[in-house]
């Protein structure tokens, strides 16, 4: 399973805030919901980001520089490294379960009823039904 792609585009937007660059607010619900599992994959990978320079590099270019496409291609590759390196199997397992997590979180399904609008929105897809 590959799960570099969703850990690159899940942790960037937090980087700034993980790492202090730039007091980047997160002001946005769903980035409200994200950031405990941001911090929880940070925490679990920064003794191999701090172990090699390239990693360490690519974080904080990313942090700085954060729509930068070039930086996000080194920070995939960075990761993609530490977490395919067969000493850092449980690690990998590790973060994929707590990405499972977040994913699960961000599309969990939720019912709302709007009963004075005679409208009833139902699910993560935001159906929309209207009861007369």
């Amino acid at each position: 399973m590959d799960i570099i792609t969703p850990l690159v585009s899940f942790l960037a937007p937090f980087l700034p805030t993980l790492l202090g660059v730039g007091k980047k607010a997160l002001d946005k619900g769903a980035e409200k919901l994200g950031e405990k599992g941001a911090e929880e994959i940070f925490k679990k990978l920064s003794p191999h980001l701090e172990a090699k320079p390239s990693a360490k590099e690519a974080v904080v270019y990313v942090a700085e520089n954060p729509d930068d496409a070039d930086g996000l291609g080194q920070l995939w590759l960075q990761l993609k490294k530490i977490l395919e390196a067969p000493e850092n199997a449980v690690l990998k397992a590790e973060i994929a379960k707590i990405l499972e997590g977040e994913e699960a979180t961000a599309k969990g399904k939720f019912k709302v009823n709007a009963q004075g609008a005679n409208i009833v929105v139902i699910g993560d897809r935001a159906k929309v039904e209207i009861v007369k």
